[in-house]
């Protein structure tokens, strides 16, 4: 509802402003015209002036000893309305009078001489204005002693000037309004695809964007984000902009579906083994002959044990979503790694467990070793899990200058292809074609989203490839430092 107002306030403040510069336009070219035709016109009535004046000199030349005599105006050839006057030494006026037509000399009166007073004849022209006659170009000269004063009319270059100002005028007005409609017809064409943009960014911000409402937002048209224009460039930032909304809407909502998922899966996690010691203590309140305490507590103990490890993987990978700072220090991975594949031979004795080395030194890493062993752990435990008895393991170690590669890799059946993508989400459990032992051996669903997250903190990465009879997870870490120079590469295949 705003739109409109403010393009036509936008079309009008670019009208008005393109209005004003073909008025300046318009008034410099009529002012510059006027001028040089007033300076042409002056200075050929100046030249006539000039002889008119010699012309007069050389007539009262004629009878030097009358120095009031105008008789050099009876002369024919004398043009009507030229005045002419003879001055004293001081520049006061002796006699004047002015030429009429088809009549004498008529002389000037007190106020008309009084104007022609203080003129230097000097031969310069200057413009004086005589009461009842009008404005006049002047001028006086001093030919030995013999002083005239000179003038003619200047209704003639008044007038010309007028009808071209009056002239400049008119051109001057058609051509600003004719100018003025083609701009506004331009304006608005070209602001017509602005006002389209404003028109989307409005519908835009009365969208609904809350929970459950549909994402789709409308764009601005193709034809509105040419790049060539200013125009087309909004449009076009515009529609970035609404894509990045639209991700970042689609983004939380996936965020919000996967919390909502956590809280189920944890509370599902954590029902069972709460109802399991429930039960357990029921009966033992009950006092039943058929249930052995030592059996009983140790149901109890177990289960307590499965819901410590559950809070415990929980409140670790809440920590590391909120970024806290993990405890810094030179881990050797090799070690680390090596120590962990024999922690899973312990615990998996039925599977075939091998270490591989490939260093150009040692690998170095910088961060906390208790939660990259826990990491590496559990990439081993869910080989170990997930696979049947007799699966070969294989933990292998390779560095470079910048980073330090764990490879976890087993010839088991491999994980379904439907579960890939989401392998590393939590609560996300693999089904029976690499599930050995059923949901309660396989755990919580969690061991791979720590070992995610632990990588993420140490700013690394973690990936997985599978296909039935071979599955390798890939974990990438930075290395504190390059390798010693001169460090021989070490390699080696041993079973652990």
């Amino acid at each position: 509802m705003t739109t409109r107002p403010r393009s036509r306030s936008l079309r009008t403040r670019l009208l008005v402003l393109v209005t004003a510069v073909l008025v300046c336009v318009c008034a410099a070219m009529a002012l510059t015209t006027v001028f040089a035709q007033r300076a042409y016109l002056l200075g050929h009535l100046d030249n006539r002036v000039s002889d008119a004046l010699e012309r007069n000199v050389g007539g009262a030349a004629l009878h030097p000893e009358l120095i009031r005599d105008l008789a050099f105006l009876d002369e024919g050839g004398q043009p009507a309305g030229m005045l002419a006057a003879r001055v004293d030494a001081e520049g006061d006026i002796l006699s004047a009078a002015v030429v009429g037509h088809d009549a004498p000399p008529r002389s000037l009166s007190t106020a008309q001489t009084d104007a022609l007073k203080g003129i230097a004849p000097d031969g310069s022209a200057h413009t004086r204005t005589v009461p009842g006659l009008g404005t006049y170009r002047v001028a006086a000269l001093d030919a030995s002693g013999i002083r005239v004063l000179t003038g003619l009319p200047m209704d003639d270059v008044l007038d010309t000037l007028s009808g071209l100002v009056a002239v400049e005028a008119a051109v001057a007005v058609a051509g600003l309004t004719a100018a003025g409609c083609v701009c506004a017809v331009v304006i608005r064409r070209q602001l017509r695809p602005l006002g389209r943009v404003a028109a989307t960014a409005v519908e835009v911000s009365h969208a609904p964007l809350g929970p459950g409402q549909p994402t789709g937002l409308t764009r601005v048209p193709e034809r509105d984000t040419d790049p060539g224009s200013e125009a087309g460039q909004v449009g076009a930032a515009l529609n970035r902009m609404i894509d990045h909304v639209e991700a970042s809407l689609a983004e939380r909502r996936r965020s919000e579906e996967r919390m909502r998922r956590f809280l189920a899966d944890a509370s599902h996690e954590l029902r069972t083994p709460l109802a399991s010691i429930a039960g357990y203590a029921e009966l033992m309140n009950r006092g039943t002959d058929r249930l052995e305490p030592g059996l009983a507590w140790r149901r109890v103990n177990a289960e307590s044990a499965r819901m410590r490890s559950l809070v415990e993987d929980l409140l670790l990978l809440a920590r590391l979503d909120e970024g806290r700072p993990l405890q810094t220090a030179e881990v050797d991975m090799a070690a680390l790694v090596a120590g962990a594949v024999r922690d899973a031979r312990a615990a998996g004795a039925g599977h075939v467990w091998q270490l591989e080395l490939g260093l150009d030194g040692p690998a170095l890493v910088l961060g906390d070793e208790a939660r990259l062993h826990q990491a590496v752990a559990n990439l081993m435990a869910n080989a170990r899990v997930h696979t049947p008895a007799g699966t070969t393991v294989t933990a292998t170690v390779e560095s470079t200058a910048t980073t330090c590669v764990i490879r976890v890799r087993d010839d088991g059946p491999g994980i379904p292809p439907a579960l890939l993508p989401t392998v590393f989400e939590r609560f996300t459990r693999a089904d029976s074609s690499r599930t050995r032992a059923g949901v309660l051996e396989g755990g919580s669903g969690l061991g791979l989203a720590i070992a995610s997250a632990v990588t993420t903190a140490h700013g690394g990465r973690i990936d997985v490839q599978s296909a039935p009879g071979r599955t390798e997870f890939t974990l990438e870490l930075p290395v504190t430092g390059p390798p010693p120079a001169g460090t021989a590469t070490v390699a080696r295949t041993a079973p652990v």
